[in-house]
């Protein structure tokens, strides 16, 4: 007779648990109530939806991955990925300036800063009263951040910053920013023969600091109301305290922060995919054609039927990544393909709602051209779809060493 061995079961769900599909319900209704029919008109006039930023401090949103102890919600980065993609799905303008807030800026002071600039900072952000921005491309350099021009020089008590930052998300209606300077000198870096990068600090640095001014708003394709500018720095004195970790840590700062951005991306392009695919599957099961719905057309299903299954795949990417990230693990590759897979995934179902809703699909009556506008900057803010590839093979080179035993 054959022995039965007992083995025990490791928890793996893939329901959500109550706080997260109460959250998930409460954040859908807001979104649909208060940002889907406003998202028109925002996108058309440019105008920074300040009052939705306010509704979202309300309700706690503006600080939901903060630690309570800082007035945050402590809640993990799956609820967040929830929280985003709902908004998403009624406004991807609205998406990532929470998104930023969250990921790019309360993040790394979290993170990185001291428990004064916690003390000062995270408390009005978790509340709303401060927005947040990252400032890490330059008009000359993007992916190439390293080769970055801005310049912070130690005078004891401060730094002294200069330069100019480009593609500001949140721009000139922030409140604190975190800045990537050169704060080693080129020649001291080729004297030690130390990377370019090596030489790179964070700051924070206000809006109200003398010597902060902005550029002209962006006039982008999409998420056109996000108050999109470039941020300068005429000699900005920004105290020593203000300092994100230790001098020449801000390259590795700007890595891990871009960690977690891109789950908040990812989600943001999965709301708008998801969104094109609830238009363009509803509209088919309406629209007539040759005497029937053109539902039951098989060029029409096979396209809902690749968008249905890649939009969720593309979900449990990002949970799996969010996932690791709450559990303390690394996650960098998995937030580069769940970022690299739904910015694809999001202009590709853009342009597929455009397709089933045929001439209304180019029009503005509907909102797929919109979502086929907003979803093409996904695949480049925060690493273009080709760094992102890049990040995925280091990652898999390593994997694939150690697989095999080949020395690192």
């Amino acid at each position: 007779m054959q022995k039965t061995v007992e083995v025990e079961k490791e928890s793996l769900s893939f329901k959500l648990n109550n706080d997260q599909a109460l959250l998930q319900k409460t954040i859908r209704e807001v979104a649909l109530e208060n940002f889907k029919e406003k998202a028109r008109e925002i996108d058309k006039s440019h105008r920074f939806p300040r009052e939705n930023f306010e509704l979202l401090a309300k309700l706690g949103m503006t600080g939901l991955t903060i630690s309570e102890e800082y007035g945050g919600g402590s809640m993990d980065y799956v609820s967040y990925a929830i929280v985003i993609e709902e908004i998403a799905k009624a406004c991807a303008t609205t998406a990532v300036i929470l998104s930023v807030q969250l990921s790019l800026c309360a993040a790394p002071i979290e993170k990185y800063g001291s428990t004064e600039l916690k003390e000062k900072y995270l408390k009005k952000l978790a509340l709303g009263e401060y927005l947040g921005a990252f400032c890490l491309s330059e008009p000359g350099n993007g992916s190439d951040a390293a080769a970055m021009l801005t310049k912070a020089e130690n005078k004891g008590d401060y730094y002294l910053l200069n330069g100019t930052k480009a593609w500001v998300t949140n721009g000139s209606e922030a409140n604190v920013y975190i800045i990537l300077a050169q704060s080693t000198p080129a020649e001291t870096l080729h004297a030690t023969s130390l990377p370019k990068h090596k030489g790179v600090s964070a700051f924070i640095v206000e809006k109200n600091m003398l010597g902060v001014s902005f550029g002209k708003l962006e006039d982008k394709l999409g998420i056109r109301a996000s108050a999109t500018c470039q941020v300068r720095l005429d000699d900005v004195k920004v105290p020593k305290e203000n300092l994100l970790g230790t001098e020449g840590e801000g390259f590795k700062i700007a890595l891990s922060t871009l960690d977690t951005g891109r789950i908040g991306i990812a989600a943001q392009a999965l709301g708008i995919a998801q969104a094109s695919y609830d238009l363009a599957s509803s509209y088919a099961k309406t629209r007539e054609a040759f005497g029937q719905k053109i539902i039951n057309f098989q060029a029409i299903q096979f396209m809902l039927v690749d968008l249905a299954c890649e939009v969720e795949a593309g979900r449990l990417l990002i949970y799996q990544a969010a996932h690791m990230k709450d559990q303390g693990l690394k996650y960098t590759r998995q937030a580069a393909e769940a970022k690299l897979f739904c910015s694809e995934l999001a202009t590709k179902a853009g342009n597929i709602a455009i397709q089933i809703l045929g001439g209304y699909g180019y029009t503005t009556e509907y909102d797929a051209e919109r979502y086929y506008r907003d979803a093409k900057i996904t695949e480049i803010y925060e690493g273009t779809s080709e760094i992102q590839r890049l990040v995925i093979a280091e990652n898999i080179i390593k994997e694939i060493g150690e697989r095999i035993g080949e020395p690192a």
